[in-house]
């Protein structure tokens, strides 16, 4: 998936206005824990997760999605009636049918030309929808492509505390549950084009995937309840990534010191510390969110882009690797030519 003519012609984010500590939540869990016996702040002094965002309110996915959607054409410049593909990529969604991204597409009021759905690739699917429209866009069938992400984790974070104050959970209930309680709201979009309408523009070289899907039972979630084993995540995790890296080595020429920029998948500190400390990325080249804003599933990636870009951070020319893993197992690492 390497391309040489597809650009990014706009690129955006919203950040949820609510602010969720860790301290409010261990306060709200301290009964069950002292009855568990459960001492260690797993969300902070492990998983590095301070806070995280809300949406104020009763916001659905493709609402959040539709605000970073327009933030993103006004980045570009570009008449909507000329985007020819929308990709809704959420792991939140309003309804199993119609298509989140069909919802997005009326709210915008795109054209009946305008090819829409969604793509589910849990914490992948930007990358995923990425890929996707630049196939179409390197074959010069669409103009543009909008790619956007909007997740709301209010009910997951509702339905989880509840579960966890039950006076019959165990202790393995309350740790499978908990990395539900890492989750943050936050929404993301992308215009893509081809390199001639916007020859100026950030190229999408694309990227290499990978999977190890025998993994596929290690972390399964619905709108209002994720069940995660953590330990075997990292560890079979980390062995995908060490192959997806060196994938990316060879097809794209990848030397670790020669990349400006990591843009990595926001899980926790001790997936990004252990992202960082395997493929010998200096730290100061991994700008993180996680502490502040906790995972942000598929929306985390461009977020993380839109806001280096937002802080002046990225400079023409710096070549910005894209790395995620998602559950599934699946594990995606792209770059993009500022």
């Amino acid at each position: 998936m390497l391309f040489k003519n597809v650009a990014i012609a706009g690129l955006a984010h919203i950040d949820a206005p609510v602010t969720l500590t860790s301290d409010q939540i261990n306060l709200e869990l301290k009964p069950a824990m002292d009855r568990l016996g459960i001492k260690t702040d797993v969300l902070q002094d492990i998983a590095g997760i301070k806070a995280r965002r809300m949406w104020d309110g009763d916001l659905q996915a493709s609402d959040v999605a539709t605000m970073a959607a327009e933030k993103a054409l006004l980045d570009a410049g570009v008449d909507r009636s000329r985007v020819g593909l929308l990709v809704n990529t959420s792991v939140s969604r309003d309804y199993l049918e119609p298509s989140t991204a069909s919802i997005v597409s009326g709210n915008l009021g795109l054209g009946d030309n305008c090819l829409n759905f969604d793509i589910a690739n849990a914490c992948l699917a930007f990358l995923s929808g990425m890929d996707v429209a630049s196939r179409m866009l390197e074959r010069g069938e669409i103009d543009y492509a909008l790619i956007v992400d909007g997740e709301t984790a209010n009910m997951v974070y509702e339905k989880t505390l509840a579960r966890m104050k039950a006076p019959d959970l165990t202790e393995e209930q309350f740790r499978n549950e908990l990395a539900s309680l890492t989750l943050g709201c936050g929404a993301a979009a992308m215009v893509l084009s081809r390199v001639e309408l916007a020859p100026d523009a950030p190229r999408y070289r694309g990227g290499v995937s990978r999977s190890a899907t025998e993994w596929n039972t290690l972390c399964r979630g619905n709108l209002d309840r994720m069940v995660t084993d953590t330990r075997m995540l990292l560890i079979e995790g980390m062995k995908l990534a060490a192959k997806t890296f060196a994938a990316a080595r060879l097809a794209m020429g990848w030397a670790v010191e020669e990349i400006d920029e990591f843009v990595v998948h926001q899980v926790s500190r001790v997936h990004t510390d252990a992202m960082i400390k395997a493929f010998g990325i200096d730290p100061k080249k991994v700008m993180t969110i996680f502490a502040e804003h906790g995972n942000i599933g598929p929306a985390s990636v461009p977020i993380v882009l839109s806001k280096l870009k937002e802080m002046g951070r990225l400079k023409k020319g710096q070549r910005i690797a894209l790395l995620g893993i998602g559950s599934g197992l699946n594990c995606s690492m792209a770059e993009v030519v500022w």
